[in-house]
């Protein structure tokens, strides 16, 4: 049975249509089912599946030049968003043309487009942006939101944790992920209230959820594997973001460094590098590339704007697992699920206060 097409803005990201096609063509021998959009310039889009006959032979090209830059803002993009590679891709999507949309153009204009295009789930307040990280477990962590709303109240935490837990079931194959609130401490009374609150309710319905959670983790925590789910504002989860990207570069920034320093650096490198290329491996961004807004009527899947064919690929086969899994389904069930024993629960709080 062949599952929904996946729409591709071919002109998003940096190095635009070669690297974008390059990177459906090494998804799709993964997930042979699945057919494509390509949504870009037609002439270029043919030129670049000259070289990947099976991916030409299972997609379908939506013609156009128009595209979003990197510098463009959300309202400025929203404007175009009928004409554009980014807009038609995700309007393919809810027109039913496709079952999802990957892009790596601006994110900003992503979100923008896909909110206001597709609307958010009912029961859904806000959308949220999520992204698999590294650990030192066996596990990636699943984190959101990493900048989709920089306030968040205790409904939109709750809102977060249910959909980072379906999120966390389709891609680490936990059947109860460890979900955590971020926090400055793990302490019951660390913490806004909006933070707290939102533990009292996870703690009140985890029970009727495939999901284990145990109160708040701190930021030096998330990457341990000891949680499989991190859920936070947007302001906080992309400034924890950005520092656990940037640690990351400064410890292979200074590897290199003192690999290089000396001779016997030098020969020492050499020796270790078995173990510096497991390093690289395990650090390298495109081995863990496609952030996905959840919350959708829809999946969007956000590629880094820098991620090269395998980077693209990956995200591509996350969209096609979230479809494969029915993502979207399984959060609107746990979402009935615990809707009206949350809401109590909400309540009482404002009452109270």
């Amino acid at each position: 049975m062949s599952l929904p097409r996946i729409a591709v803005d071919a002109m998003g990201g940096d190095e635009g249509v070669r690297v974008m096609v390059e990177g459906a063509a090494l998804a799709r021998r993964r997930h042979e089912r699945f057919k494509f959009l390509l949504v870009g310039d037609e002439t270029r889009i043919k030129a670049a599946l000259e070289s990947h006959p099976n991916l030409r032979a299972s997609s379908e090209i939506l013609h156009t030049q128009d595209v979003i830059s990197g510098e463009d803002k959300p309202s400025q993009a929203l404007r175009r968003a009928k004409t554009t590679s980014m807009g038609m891709a995700i309007h393919a999507v809810k027109a039913g043309d496709a079952g999802a949309a990957v892009s790596g153009g601006n994110t900003g204009a992503l979100m923008a487009i896909a909110k206001l295009t597709l609307r958010t789930m009912p029961g859904i307040d806000r959308p949220a942006l999520a992204a698999l990280l590294p650990t030192l477990g066996d596990n990636d962590v699943v984190m959101l939101d990493l900048g989709a709303n920089t306030e968040c109240d205790t409904r939109n935490l709750v809102q977060f944790a249910i959909m980072g837990a379906a999120y966390s079931r389709v891609v680490t194959g936990r059947d109860a992920p460890r979900v955590r609130l971020l926090n400055i401490g793990t302490e019951d009374t660390k913490g806004t209230e909006e933070l707290r609150d939102a533990a009292n309710v996870l703690k009140s319905v985890s029970g009727d959820l495939s999901m284990s959670f145990d109160g708040f983790t701190e930021a030096d925590k998330v990457c341990r594997g000891d949680v499989d789910v991190v859920v936070t504002d947007g302001f906080s989860g992309n400034v924890a973001l950005k520092a656990i990207e940037g640690t990351a570069r400064f410890v292979g920034d200074l590897l290199r460094r003192s690999f290089s320093s000396s001779l016997r650096s030098k020969i020492g490198f050499l020796v270790s590098r078995p173990a510096t290329e497991l390093l690289k491996h395990h650090l390298d961004p495109n081995n863990h590339n496609g952030a996905v807004f959840l919350g959708l009527n829809g999946i969007v899947v956000k590629s880094h704007g820098s991620a090269n064919a395998a980077g693209v690929a990956n995200a591509v086969a996350v969209t096609a697992r979230l479809l494969e899994e029915n993502v979207t389904e399984r959060i609107t069930a746990d979402l009935a699920r615990v809707g009206a024993d949350s809401l109590r629960v909400m309540r009482g709080q404002e009452e109270s206060a």
